[in-house]
């Protein structure tokens, strides 16, 4: 299930409880299209990066190789890293501010900024907007786009951001227009001169610059034919009560779910711990299958060997 629909997407989201295995499957997918010829970035959006460990290299905020080229296939990953996100979404808006604030306010501007640093949302905001542009190029740049995602819960609360901040920004651009207005009266009375008409242009150039990147976001997040999230759980009580829960969000969002893959099932042949697990794994597996049984679904088994480099992750393919 997971390979075809790779082969026919152009964004793939992986996302599930932590811990279940997403890096594994999201790198193993993607070393898998790499493989078939095609450009490949991986992201990781999860702040708890193993993507270096699992390719044994470092892999940063910015794209470094991973493997290839096979053919005309390359992979390519990167780590998005929320603090240095966060700092550069900040001196981003820092440097446009103080360009369109009069003088005597910078030090107030400062004053805010650095508040904001650790401010609720702040954070979400940033990632979002380096998951905007993370999709632009990679759309641009390759021919699929992996995102390895953080656990279910904050990935949900991302999904919802693009048409938060969006209607926001909207709130944001309709205080200008206001403000513009009176702005023109002003300066028929000879009330404001022509650097504040410039600024107030730039500002709503600033606004409608972000407003456009949030909403093609939302476009690629709900297009069906660019975009399918699949959700990674174990076959366990709480990860397929999250799935189902995750599954009911994402749907709620406009975000297709293109399938689920059920990761380390355990053998019922390997001994009566395993055994005995591979039942209770069962019982599970018909809750999940009672409410998304619609939804393709592969089942990984359980490995005896740690999954770390490319000879790995194309092991793992197989199963996919």
């Amino acid at each position: 299930m997971l390979l075809d629909l790779a082969a026919r997407r152009r964004v793939l989201f992986l996302g599930g409880k932590g811990g279940v295995g997403k890096t594994s499957i999201a790198s193993a997918t993607a070393l898998a299209q790499a493989r078939a010829g095609r450009r490949v970035l991986v992201v990781s959006t999860d702040p708890a990066h193993n993507l270096g460990h699992l390719w044994q290299r470092t892999v940063g905020d910015d794209v470094v190789r991973l493997a290839g080229p096979f053919g005309t296939g390359v992979l390519d990953g990167v780590e998005i890293d929320p603090g240095r996100t966060t700092d550069a979404h900040l001196a981003a808006v820092r440097r446009t501010l103080h360009r369109l604030v009069p003088p005597h306010l910078s030090r107030e501007v400062d004053r805010h900024l650095d508040l904001a640093r650790d401010a609720p949302g702040t954070h979400e905001a940033a990632v979002l907007e380096r998951v905007a542009t993370a999709v632009e190029a990679g759309l641009r740049d390759h021919d699929l786009v992996v995102f390895d995602t953080a656990p279910s819960g904050h990935t949900a609360r991302l999904l919802t951001l693009p048409e938060t901040m969006g209607a926001w920004t909207d709130g944001l651009l309709r205080r200008r227009e206001r403000s513009e207005r009176l702005g023109a009266a002003a300066r028929m009375l000879g009330g404001q001169g022509e650097t504040e008409a410039r600024r107030d242009s730039e500002i709503r150039h600033v606004l409608t610059e972000r407003r456009t990147r949030f909403a093609r976001l939302r476009d690629v997040l709900t297009d069906p034919t660019i975009t399918a999230f699949v959700v990674v759980l174990a076959a366990e009580r709480l990860p397929v009560l999250e799935t189902i829960e995750l599954c009911a969000q994402l749907d709620g969002l406009g975000v297709p779910v293109g399938g689920l893959v059920v990761n380390k099932r355990s053998p019922a042949d390997a001994g009566g711990l395993l055994a005995a697990r591979h039942t209770q794994e069962a019982a599970h597996l018909r809750t999940l299958t009672d409410t998304l049984g619609h939804l393709p679904r592969d089942e990984v088994p359980l490995l005896g060997d740690d999954l770390v480099g490319e000879d790995a992750l194309q092991h793992l393919v197989r199963y996919l």
